[in-house]
């Protein structure tokens, strides 16, 4: 088993790096709910993955995220995760607890955040997100960005 430490973390650097992505030129976006307990991040999974912080500075943490579409090259959109209560000006949609949190702590999605990540960027999957908590993330990111 192969140690990851913050120079090493899937997803921070090079041609597989989880970037931002404008959900509005992302074109057209097909939200799917797909899991498969494979390895590969699939829509409707939730993986661990390097998140740069808004700043943009080079800073970021390895983090949950939810893998929401895939993209025909290849690439997979996803929403952040976090687990500090979220009530205020951005868009948040509470999901509750799961196991990718080792302490039961309750989640919120980011909607207004959209990444972009590659199968070869992730550092591992978590689990699947169950489809009626996929769906009020699927719903706000129709609401907001068209998507279908």
């Amino acid at each position: 088993m192969s140690t990851f430490t913050e120079e090493n973390v899937p997803g921070r650097y090079g041609p597989h790096a989880t970037t931002e992505a404008d959900p509005r030129e992302v074109g057209r976006v097909r939200t799917e709910y797909s899991p498969a307990h494979d390895g590969d991040p699939d829509p409707g999974e939730i993986v661990w993955t390097w998140v740069p912080f808004e700043e943009n500075d080079g800073r970021g943490k390895d983090r949950p995220v939810l893998v929401v579409a895939r993209e025909p090259a290849g690439t997979l959109l996803a929403v952040q995760l976090s687990s500090k209560r979220h009530d205020g000006d951005r868009e948040w949609v509470a999901i509750g607890s799961g196991p990718w949190d080792r302490s039961g702590r309750d989640s919120w999605v980011d909607v207004d955040r959209v990444l972009r990540l590659h199968e070869e960027g992730m550092r591992r999957e978590a689990c699947a997100l169950d489809r009626m908590r996929f769906n009020l993330v699927r719903q706000r990111l129709h609401e907001r960005y068209g998507w279908t």
